[in-house]
C-alpha cells in the first residue's frame, strides 16, 4: 500500500515537471529581481523621525519614450509611503531632516552596468541570457544620507526586468512593492 502510494506521488511529480514550458521559464527569468545593499543603518539618526530628498542625488537615465518627470514623482510618491509607513514624515521647511533621501533609476539601454558600478559604487549582476527582447533591464537605487555627510551611509540596488507592454497601472504595481522590498531593512521609528 505505501509503495503505491509512494508511486503515485512520484508519477504526479513526474507529469508536473513534464508539462512546464519554455514559456513558463521565460516569464520566471523576465519576473526576478536581484538586489544588494551596503551600509551601516545603525548610523541613522531617528531622534526627528523625518526625511527629505537629497539635494542632488535623483536622476532618471531612461528613453525618450519614458517620461522622467512622471517617473520621479512616481519614485517619491512610493519612497515616502514606505518611510511614513515605518513612522518617518516627509520634513516641513522649518525642520532639519534626519535623513536625505537620493534616488535614481536607469534601463540598460541608457547606461550599463559598469556605468551603474563607476557611479554608484553597486552593481547587482543581473543576468539578461535567455530573456526575450520584450523585456528590458532596469535598475533602481535607493541612498540614504546623514544630512552632515556627502558620502551615503546606507545603499540598495536592484534590478529587475522593465515590462513596458504592461499597463501603467501594473507598473506601478509592480514598482512600488520592489521599492517596498528594497527600503524593508530601514528601521521603523
Amino acid at each position: 500500500m505505501i509503495n503505491r502510494y509512494i508511486s503515485i506521488v512520484v508519477m504526479g511529480l513526474l507529469l508536473l515537471t513534464a508539462c512546464s514550458s519554455s514559456d513558463s521559464l521565460e516569464q520566471a527569468s523576465a519576473t526576478r529581481t536581484t538586489m544588494v545593499i551596503s551600509g551601516d543603518l545603525s548610523a541613522l539618526n531617528t531622534r526627528s523621525k523625518s526625511f527629505a530628498w537629497h539635494p542632488t542625488m535623483f536622476a532618471v537615465h531612461a528613453s525618450d519614450e519614458v517620461d522622467s518627470e512622471a517617473v520621479v514623482k512616481h519614485m517619491q510618491k512610493a519612497i515616502t509611503k514606505v518611510m511614513q509607513d515605518k513612522g518617518y514624515h516627509l520634513a516641513q521647511a522649518h525642520e532639519t531632516p534626519s535623513v536625505l533621501v537620493g534616488y535614481g533609476l536607469a534601463l540598460e539601454s541608457e547606461m550599463s552596468d559598469k556605468e551603474i558600478l563607476k557611479k554608484a559604487g553597486l552593481v547587482a549582476g543581473l543576468s539578461t541570457a535567455g530573456v526575450d527582447d520584450k523585456y528590458e533591464k532596469g535598475s533602481v537605487l535607493v541612498a540614504l544620507f546623514n544630512p552632515n555627510s556627502p558620502m551615503p551611509i546606507w545603499r540598495v540596488l536592484a534590478q529587475g526586468f522593465a515590462e513596458l507592454d504592461k499597463s501603467p497601472e501594473q507598473r506601478e504595481q509592480r514598482f512600488e512593492r520592489l521599492l517596498s522590498s528594497m527600503l524593508k531593512p530601514v528601521p521603523a521609528v
